[in-house]
């Protein structure tokens, strides 16, 4: 029996929960994003689209695009009392529910067209979001994630399609091999370069050639070009912290050294943030000294997986919570309050330079493993703890991969720095 999956997605999520509280914005075009021109589209109103406005696009070209619209910072609160609302709407309705991100769901109702009918179940539940939230919402029915997301991406907006096993090449083929699911820009543009620009032409291409030419995630695209992915729909549940800890052989008093551990220890918990599409509006640093006194002190912040903000602010509760003069032996970092969100939601103080280095650093560690790029102090702590004996001095914030062809291979144009 072929499986039954919807894809659920808040049209312009941002936008909605906007004029859900101003009424005054139905019907313009309408930017949430940042207030300088360094910053980066966040959302964008239909009415903005027209002119071709995008997410993720710079602010300044936005501003060029559609100076008359009005741009706004975000409320990522409202964003998440929205998000929850629906999530408990569809938790209280669907027999098993996966919240992929803040305005996206997944839900497999394997089974119900025998009762009721997987369509009408769908439409039905769309209908009761719209009227209990205010908030638009498309789906998209198929047999598994990749086309079920697809069909919704190819409806938007309100719309409502589903997708037949018999249908899902005679849909898919014709598309762009943008509109595949895990495509981005740069893999696009390598698979341009080679003449695959629909998807009915990549899933001619044999996926060991795509493996070779893109490495594992090569591999996956093929089977998605396919309309083949096996990914389950995975039970939804809140999770309410990332932390990470480290208890040290010899204990310190270095705070050179404390700082290069955490900048390692920041890295690896963003990293995870932003493979999970999580976002954090929390952090707090814990030391605990040579006697086992324990202090921690914590920061709430806007909602953010980024590097370089939450490597800054643990440098602060760091100064702040080591204030005696005696040796410690724990420190550990951890981020709470969690909530789902892609990394670009990151968004409203970051620059189109910070978001591409993060998506450069992230494609290299994801294709090879999370050591293959590195902050150059966190890279250093690592050393140390490796040559307990040997005096490493901290090194500055730069990147410092490990391995140099690795880098090369994925950064495409990017330069390499020393």
């Amino acid at each position: 029996m072929d499986k039954a999956v919807v894809h659920l997605d808040l049209d312009t999520f941002f936008v909605s929960c906007q004029r859900l509280v101003d009424s005054s914005l139905i019907g313009i075009p309408l930017i949430i994003g940042g207030s300088s021109n360094r910053g980066v589209v966040s959302c964008a109103s239909m009415e903005a689209r027209k002119f071709g406005v995008r997410s993720g696009m710079p602010q300044y070209l936005a501003n060029k695009l559609c100076p008359q619209a009005k741009v706004i910072r975000g409320d990522f609160e409202l964003y998440t009392k929205c998000s929850d609302l629906v999530t408990d709407i569809i938790q209280e309705s669907s027999p098993l529910m996966e919240k992929s991100s803040i305005d996206e769901f997944y839900l497999d109702i394997t089974g119900l067209d025998k009762y009721f009918g997987c369509y009408k179940w769908s439409t039905e539940l769309r209908q009761r979001i719209i009227k209990e939230s205010g908030l638009p919402i498309s789906f998209g029915l198929s047999v598994n994630k990749t086309v079920s997301k697809m069909a919704t991406n190819e409806g938007k907006p309100l719309g409502a399609l589903k997708i037949e096993a018999p249908e899902i090449h005679s849909f898919m083929n014709p598309l762009s091999v943008k509109r595949l699911p895990g495509i981005g820009n740069s893999t696009f543009q390598t698979l341009s370069r080679i003449g695959i620009r629909k998807i009915g032409t990549l899933a001619e291409v044999p996926m060991e050639v795509m493996g070779k030419l893109l490495g594992k995630s090569g591999m996956t695209i093929s089977q998605r070009a396919k309309g083949i992915d096996h990914t389950p729909v995975k039970p939804y549940s809140k999770r309410k912290s990332l932390s990470k800890e480290r208890t040290f052989q010899q204990d310190t008093i270095d705070k050179g050294y404390l700082r290069t551990l955490l900048t390692g220890m920041v890295e690896d918990l963003c990293f995870k943030l932003r493979s999970d599409n999580w976002l954090t509006s929390n952090i707090s640093v814990k030391i605990k000294y040579t006697n086992f006194d324990t202090e921690s002190k914590q920061y709430s912040i806007n909602y953010t997986s980024c590097d370089f903000t939450l490597m800054r602010l643990a440098f602060e509760l760091l100064e702040s919570v080591y204030q005696r003069r005696m040796r410690i032996r724990l420190i550990g970092v951890s981020f709470n309050k969690l909530v789902k969100g892609r990394h670009q939601i990151d968004m409203f103080e970051d620059t189109e330079e910070k978001l591409a280095l993060y998506n450069t650093m992230d494609r290299i560690k994801t294709r090879f493993h999370k050591g293959a790029i590195q902050w150059g102090t966190g890279f250093m702590s690592k050393q140390k703890e490796e040559k307990d004996d040997s005096e490493i001095k901290p090194a500055q914030d730069i990147l410092f991969p490990s391995n140099r062809h690795l880098y090369e291979s994925v950064g495409g144009d990017q330069k390499y720095h020393r």
